[in-house]
């Protein structure tokens, strides 16, 4: 009920961001960057970070942070996590300067709806090495949701950390602060985890997962969210809910992919060849699906879109065809001749 109404009214106040099928876009979540100390669980997981932000930066896609991307509530000073990532911090930069970052605030980094704390902390950076201040992500403006909206056929993806509804990270999320910084952040150094959390507690997971499937039905509207640190493509077209996953399971991260009309959840890993060499690879986990094969309403736009599309694709394959029979032709012909 409640997570219902949360939800709700995360959508109505959401910016819409448009789209189309010659975007390129990829969402993460639930990085939890820390202070590089031994309780920063982000550190093991950094370089591969890294790796992936530049593959997408130099493919053209424009970055969506879906929450929890620093671990505030463990580590409130910024400047120590900053400092700890700042090769991190150095691409996340190039994605805003080409205007391809958009970052929705989560229930860690629940400090970023208070946009007198942005300002601080996200204005303006320090370079030790050179000693010089410089413009960071000055004029950044977090959200607590967005609604990616195709430019032509209307389709929409609510797009949300997730936490909305959960009492403990949602209305008693200062509680959950206090415990996490003065008690559960030490325990971490230990390998022991919060059982509290979402991401270690089964039950309060799927509790969470079927409130977000109960919303989807209700409102007919396919839903993107992290927070669970679960991953999830739908299956055989079932309730269109996508989840992240996160960016601190052990030797490996995970996302989703919106590019070229297709959607898909991908995985970025470290394997070690032969040779005893490291090496990160990126693999497909679900998918691609068409965005549109998601899409609870189907309007009669879609429906004359989607028509449209296949019969430009039906054009290009003849085309193509027609060129290789030309080519084969003109080869057999220069064939003949000798």
């Amino acid at each position: 009920m409640f997570t219902d109404r949360r939800l709700t009214e995360a959508y109505k106040k959401a910016e819409t961001v448009y789209f189309d099928d010659n975007s390129r876009i990829v969402f993460m979540s639930d990085a939890h960057r820390g202070d590089g100390s031994l309780s920063d669980e982000f550190l093991k997981n950094r370089n591969i970070f890294v790796h992936a932000l530049n593959e997408y930066y130099e493919n053209n896609y424009t970055f969506i942070e879906v929450g929890d991307g620093e671990e505030f509530l463990e580590y409130s000073n910024f400047e120590h996590i900053k400092n700890a990532h700042t090769d991190v911090y150095a691409l996340i930069k190039k994605f805003f300067d080409k205007d391809r970052y958009i970052r929705i605030f989560g229930n860690h980094d629940i400090y970023l709806q208070n946009q007198r704390f942005v300002k601080k902390n996200f204005s303006i950076n320090y370079d030790k090495y050179t000693e010089e201040y410089f413009d960071f992500l000055k004029g950044l403006k977090p959200k607590e949701a967005i609604i990616l909206k195709h430019r032509y056929t209307s389709q929409e993806l609510f797009t949300i950390h997730g936490h909305q509804g959960d009492a403990p990270n949602d209305q008693f999320w200062f509680f959950t602060m206090l415990s996490i910084k003065f008690f559960w952040r030490f325990f971490h150094r230990f390998g022991i985890k919060n059982p509290a959390s979402p991401s270690k507690n089964i039950n309060r997971r799927h509790k969470i997962e079927r409130n977000y499937s109960k919303w989807i039905v209700k409102h007919q509207r396919p839903l993107l969210c992290g927070h669970t640190h679960r991953f999830k493509f739908p299956k055989n077209k079932s309730i269109p809910y996508f989840n992240t996953g996160c960016g601190v399971y052990p030797a490996s991260i995970t996302a989703i992919e919106l590019a070229e009309g297709m959607i898909r959840l991908v995985r970025w890993k470290t394997y070690v060849n032969d040779t005893g060499l490291l090496y990160i690879k990126r693999e497909t986990m679900r998918g691609p699906e068409p965005i549109e094969a998601f899409d609870t309403r189907k309007p009669q736009k879609v429906v004359e879109y989607l028509a449209l599309r296949k019969k430009q694709q039906s054009k290009e394959k003849r085309e193509e065809r027609a060129a290789f029979r030309e080519e084969k032709m003109s080869q057999d012909k220069i064939n003949g001749e000798h």
